[in-house]
């Protein structure tokens, strides 16, 4: 018994609290000193749902149109954005971080926030992030909440839980142990320390370019974006979120600290061995998984309550991830073949 309970301890070891940025000196209607760039490929969407609570937040919006075939720019420029129009990936770089690197360059603000296409900013949110960054220095990345309103999209739960506890950022060392990435959604940065560690550039073939950013900058600051900043992921079915998770989530685990990754291994194979151990032990993972849950998404009790299921589906992803990573398959993604690395 005492083996098992203590299986179940770690997990709040490395999800042990989970900071918000809430030191705002605005009521959220004044615009704020930054330039937000959002890299955008056949996102004319969720541009839609994302520009209207962005624009009115930031002194300058930017959406790089990385060869879209939809109306992306159109809906952009209605929208009050500014549009830059992206040339082809030149040799060597990939789409999203030649897309943020041509953004960067047009910006004329001293704090660059980039943001995904499908994230969408609550009031005062962008004060938030700018505070938070101005106030931690270097980089600051904040987790966006994950909304969920269809049933496949439950099966995000342990690929974005994992995500969090193993970038190391919310352990029971707090500040003291430095995170491994960030999270690419969403990433503030000032000018000069973006310029100093050489950009996107310096990570220009890089699949999860976030983690490889994060790691050449001076000082990392991470935070949940519950009442922030949220994101719907791959809400358009579950072709779609398993070529998005499988893209890139075994580089990810690659990067995670030895301790924190040793730590997250014994605490799942104790949520594994739980269903088929005891009854009390699977209600105590499933009220320690309700707890997590609620902090980074809408899962919920449900998710929680069959958590076997959505945690044999990151099981398969992440199998099928690590495969094409060792055999350096690529994967398809918004019809570009990204390498696996």
């Amino acid at each position: 018994m005492a083996f098992e309970l203590a299986r179940w301890a770690l997990g709040f070891l490395v999800l042990w609290r989970m900071p918000r940025p809430t030191g705002v000196r605005s009521d959220g209607a004044v615009v704020v000193d930054a330039t937000v760039v959002i890299p955008a490929r056949n996102e004319a969407r969720n541009l839609a749902l994302l520009l209207p609570t962005v624009v009115p937040q930031a002194a300058e919006v930017i959406v790089v149109d990385d060869s879209s075939s939809d109306a992306t720019a159109h809906v952009a420029e209605m929208c009050g954005a500014r549009v830059v129009r992206a040339a082809d990936p030149p040799r060597g770089w990939l789409g999203k971080p030649w897309a943020c690197h041509t953004g960067a360059g047009a910006a004329t603000r001293d704090v660059l926030v980039f943001l995904d296409a499908d994230v969408v900013v609550e009031r005062a949110g962008l004060a938030r992030i700018v505070d938070a960054q101005r106030d931690d220095g270097g980089l600051v990345s904040v987790q966006p909440w994950h909304e969920v309103h269809r049933l496949h999209e439950m099966l995000s739960a342990f690929p974005n839980l994992l995500g969090v506890m193993g970038v190391g950022a919310f352990t029971v060392l707090g500040r003291r142990l430095r995170p491994r990435g960030a999270f690419g959604p969403c990433i503030a940065i000032d000018r000069r320390t973006y310029d100093a560690i050489g950009g996107h550039e310096s990570v220009r073939d890089r699949v999860i370019e976030d983690v490889a950013l994060a790691q050449r900058a001076p000082a990392v600051t991470l935070y949940g974006g519950k009442g922030v900043v949220r994101y719907r992921m791959y809400g358009d079915g579950l072709r779609s979120l398993w070529r998005g998770w499988t893209k890139n989530i075994a580089a990810g685990a690659g990067s995670t600290h030895p301790l924190v990754l040793l730590v997250v291994v014994a605490w799942m194979s104790g949520a594994i061995q739980a269903p088929f151990t005891a009854t009390w032990l699977s209600l105590m993972f499933v009220a320690q998984l309700w707890w997590f849950f609620r902090r980074i998404g809408g899962f919920g009790l449900v998710t929680a309550f069959f958590y076997p299921i959505p945690l044999a589906f990151f099981l398969v992803l992440f199998a099928a991830s690590a495969l094409k990573t060792v055999l350096r398959r690529p994967v398809e993604w918004r019809g570009r073949s990204v390498p696996t690395r």
